[in-house]
């Protein structure tokens, strides 16, 4: 038995620029972090004594004999990938509903390429991890996706991560002082819009737009900069990182048609009403998890305003994907 767990994440900046029909003409940058929300998957090998050799549970129960029928992408693609030729159960278990913009598809592509290599008696290094789930996600499934969802699931951590126009991923921790970094952590407020949707479709309307969105995709790019300032300078006030999520929200909404809906910018402006200073929607866009920016004395008025939406407190994740039981023979 193996199990294994693997952060979703919170995006705050440069989301787009993870496309890789961005970065292969300039450096791509995003700035966000994985947290203490998890995909958690059990695989075993499967014994010969069922009518059919793989069981995948998940929202749905498969029990396939050809691994070409199986229907999870996912599931799918990386037994193919890894030539699996023994039967596996497979189980998934998620702190996070799927489509919810944190990352959840990634979180479980790289949890079960993490777990598949250790029930085969191999360890990859957090860099191969990414390189391998993205190849999959974007070569393999085909997938609408960018880059970063793969890089916070294997690595976790608060980075700012570069996508380089030759492929190489550069993942920089961000260095803050503890009550600094506390400070900023205790600002933070998610909440849950009701809304799922499918990323890639959105992604799709969003690829589309990139020749013609260059330099709002500079200027959004540009905010991780401006970010990362902010925290790493100590004389910096951290309200102006809240600001900062108001302008790249601004400038998410105008990638797209799609990436809003009307009752998003209703709980968006109830949440300013309120007391917030800024915040974005995480993923893709049109539902899904709502980060806001709020000073601690005004946050029970703004959960207050929100009391239709579920509030979500969490923490950061330091780990990235890790196998956390190890018994390859039971």
């Amino acid at each position: 038995m193996i199990i294994s767990r693997t952060p979703h994440r919170i995006s705050f900046f440069g989301g787009g620029t993870d496309y890789p029909l961005y970065y292969s003409n300039q450096e791509g940058r995003v700035l966000g972090t994985a947290i203490d929300k998890y995909c958690y998957l059990s695989i075993r090998k499967l014994p010969p004594y069922f009518d059919f050799k793989h069981r995948i549970v998940y929202s749905k129960m498969e029990n396939i004999t050809k691994i070409d029928d199986i229907q999870h992408p996912s599931v799918r693609e990386i037994l193919k990938y890894l030539k699996t030729d023994f039967g596996v159960s497979i189980h998934h278990d998620g702190d996070i509903p799927a489509r919810s913009g944190m990352g959840s598809s990634s979180a479980f592509t790289v949890g079960l390429l993490n777990s598949l290599y250790a029930l085969l008696g191999k360890r990859l290094s957090k860099e191969r991890l990414t390189k391998e789930a993205i190849y999959i996600e974007q070569k393999l499934i085909k997938e609408d996706v960018g880059s970063q969802d793969q890089t916070f699931a294997a690595y976790g951590g608060f980075n700012v991560i570069r996508f380089l126009t030759n492929g190489t991923i550069v993942v920089e921790p961000i260095i803050m002082n503890v009550d600094r970094f506390a400070t900023f952590k205790g600002h933070l407020m998610l909440f849950f819009t009701g809304f799922s949707r499918m990323a890639s479709e959105i992604a799709k309307d969003k690829i589309k737009n990139i020749p013609i969105n260059g330099d709002k995709l500079s200027s959004m790019k540009q905010l991780v900069d401006q970010a990362y300032e902010i925290l790493a300078n100590g004389e910096r006030n951290l309200n102006d990182f809240g600001e900062l999520l108001n302008e790249t929200w601004n400038l998410k909404k105008t990638l797209s048609s799609k990436i809003t809906r009307p009752e998003i910018d209703e709980m968006y402006e109830i949440a300013l009403r309120n007391g917030a200073i800024g915040g974005k929607l995480c993923g893709a866009g049109n539902g899904g998890f709502m980060i806001f920016y709020v000073a601690p004395k005004n946050q029970l008025k703004v959960k207050e305003a929100l009391h239709n939406y579920l509030h979500v407190p969490f923490n950061f994740d330091f780990d990235g994907s890790k196998v956390i039981i190890y018994q390859p023979n039971d």
